[in-house]
């Protein structure tokens, strides 16, 4: 495999410094809770390798509220991304072929690239209003596709695509002999309807989400994937066990405490990121210059700047960063042109926000 290393993971704000950064807009996750904000405690544990599908009373608080869906289903792993890993390495080699949305989380893209293997992206543009065009899909799936990738709620645009388009998604997966991969990470923090578990529809989808971004632990190493299919399942469950065997006997008994108070912790934090919605779509009404889709889940959006095509972004992100304080996620972080920028406004406080948007707006002033 040809890795290379991913643009928003060189430029990411632990990679610059966090000290070197007053209002941080470019996290794509709530503020990084700790032990004591979440009421955990660490008991004595024995440090023993641990199960190695995962803590069996974890995986069925994960699957706890999906009809279908039981513990045996889901496979426990290092963070969504090695989810993410598991999958692409275990259904794709240089000779099969991918469909996957763009722009995506860096990883879902990335990784099938490493691997070498034939890949079609179905772009979703601002002015369909980052809309999945169910016909582009049907169109590039090929008798070698493997899986089709999609992101629900979509990292970056904070876009959702409609239960009707997940049913057709499946029937697509099903008809045509091929898997259909969700990104699920920010399902927890969907502010309509929140759709079922794509794995709990078919054998042929696959759900993958994690605690990084909608409880605030990213640095509990702790996600999942789901499949009913079992035979595939064991196939995942092989690559994990040879990239790591178990996962974290520690980071496992905090992610369980989190999951045991699942519903009082989402039922404070949904009404405040609503909120901070609320605050974004405030300074995107006043300011002329920036445009977005408003999010229906998550806790990014994906603005775009209205500015001349002579604009001069690299500038524009440098002042943003050196004069006033403010990191953003710039286009380019997914393949998009800089005139786009991912926002992410759960992280930072409601003042750092204010202060992060304004800073925005006075950059925009200073460069032409």
């Amino acid at each position: 495999m040809q890795y290379a290393r991913m643009m928003i993971e060189k430029e990411s704000p632990e990679e610059y410094g966090y000290d070197l950064i007053k209002y941080n807009l470019s996290e794509s996750s709530i503020a990084d809770q700790t032990l004591s904000d979440i009421g955990v405690t660490i008991p004595d544990l024995k440090l023993l390798y641990g199960e190695h599908r995962g803590d069996r009373e974890l995986r069925g608080l994960v699957v706890e509220k999906d009809d279908g869906l039981r513990a045996d289903n889901v496979l426990m792993t290092a963070g969504a991304a090695g989810a993410l890993f598991i999958i692409s390495t275990t259904l794709l080699s240089k000779e099969d072929h991918l469909v996957v949305v763009r722009p995506n989380y860096a990883t879902n893209i990335e990784t099938p690239r490493a691997i070498g293997c034939d890949i079609s992206y179905i772009d979703v543009s601002f002015d369909d209003k980052f809309a999945l065009n169910l016909d582009e899909v049907r169109a590039a799936v090929k008798p070698n596709t493997r899986y089709i990738s999609v992101t629900c709620p979509h990292n970056p645009t904070g876009t959702m695509f409609s239960r009707s388009d997940l049913d057709a998604l499946i029937e697509i997966a099903e008809s045509r002999g091929c898997y259909l991969l969700v990104d699920e990470t920010y399902r927890d923090l969907s502010y309509g309807v929140q759709h079922p578990t794509a794995a709990s529809l078919s054998k042929r989808a696959i759900s993958v989400a994690s605690l990084s971004k909608a409880f605030g632990i990213p640095g509990v190493r702790v996600g999942w994937l789901i499949t009913r299919d079992e035979e595939l399942y064991e196939r995942f469950l092989a690559a994990k066990e040879q990239i790591g065997i178990c996962g974290s006997v520690l980071d496992e008994n905090v992610a369980l405490q989190m999951l045991r108070k699942r519903d009082a912790f989402l039922g404070k934090l949904l009404p405040e990121m609503q909120r901070r919605l609320d605050i974004m779509q405030d300074w995107i009404d006043s300011e002329r210059r920036v445009d977005w889709v408003r999010p229906s889940g998550g806790v990014v959006g994906f603005p775009r700047l209205n500015v001349p095509a002579n604009f001069d972004a690299p500038e524009f992100y440098k002042c943003l960063l050196q004069d006033h304080g403010t990191y953003v996620g710039p286009g380019h972080w997914f393949e998009m042109p800089r005139n786009y920028f991912r926002v992410g406004f759960g992280w930072p406080t409601a003042d750092e926000l204010r202060g992060g948007l304004q800073a925005i707006s006075k950059t925009l002033d200073s460069i032409r």
